[in-house]
């Protein structure tokens, strides 16, 4: 196996994969319960997580989707069983809203050890049929685990968090992160982005698992990061085309 994945334990029963060696830092967490495991995303595609996946438990694993952009799905190739939200099983099933070229570009858009076995020319964003959609409210049944699904559109249409109520653990994927949160896509809202960013200051959460960069944050940065989408908001500019906003820890860009 090569070591292109750095694995860290959250606890016992859950593990974060993570791609440091590559620009974006993705984060895939895998939630292992008594009879079956759900894998948070997939990454990137450029090593095969399914062999990593597999020194970590011998449960049968569905893929999870917080949202269907290639960075996030990379690795779905590796498993038969796949959920994502039902507005974006077609991203998935029939087409991917982006040029890949414009994903290739993303890639390499800093230097990269690679592995030696990743060819960029033959690299494809992942299309297949997923075996489940998920909605708002869903709950993901491990055996004595039980992960519920948010709904929290605004970086994408069906991007989702996975909140576990037992844990108080929020995967927040692309909604909160340290780093520059990303609404200027066409297929992105900066208003439903900061409307999610309010409903998931809802729960009781005492740890969050980001989708990118620095795996241990605050609880506090949702604070921080719904006031800076408040002061975007009353200065008027809460719409895609506004630019990148600084607030330190991290960026909002729109």
């Amino acid at each position: 196996m090569d070591n292109w994945f750095t694995v860290e334990e959250i606890d016992a029963q859950t593990f974060a994969i993570s791609e440091y060696k590559h620009w974006e830092e993705t984060h895939c967490y895998l939630l292992c319960g008594r009879e079956r495991a759900a894998l948070i995303d997939t990454g990137l595609g450029i090593s095969n997580i399914r062999k990593v996946v597999d020194s970590l438990t011998r449960l049968p694993v569905t893929a999870v989707t917080t949202h269907v952009h290639w960075d996030h799905i990379g690795g779905h190739k590796y498993f038969d069983s796949i959920a994502v939200h039902e507005l974006e099983k077609d991203w998935l099933s029939v087409k991917f809203p982006m040029p890949l070229q414009a994903v290739k570009d993303n890639l390499t858009k800093y230097p990269c050890d690679f592995p030696a076995e990743f060819d960029i020319d033959a690299y494809r964003v992942f299309q297949g049929m997923p075996q489940r959609i998920l909605k708002d409210g869903d709950r993901l049944e491990l055996g004595g685990r039980e992960i519920r699904v948010v709904h929290t559109p605004g970086h994408s249409p069906g991007h989702c968090c996975f909140y576990e109520p037992e844990r108080e653990y929020l995967f927040s994927g692309d909604l909160v992160y340290k780093g520059c949160l990303y609404a200027f896509y066409p297929t992105t809202d900066p208003r439903l982005f900061y409307d999610s960013v309010k409903r998931v200051r809802g729960y009781k959460i005492a740890k969050i698992l980001p989708g990118h960069h620095r795996l241990n944050i605050p609880v506090s940065i949702m604070d921080e990061i719904e006031a800076g989408f408040a002061q975007i908001e009353k200065s008027g500019k809460l719409k895609r085309g506004n630019g990148l906003f600084e607030f330190g820890d991290f960026q909002i860009q729109i």
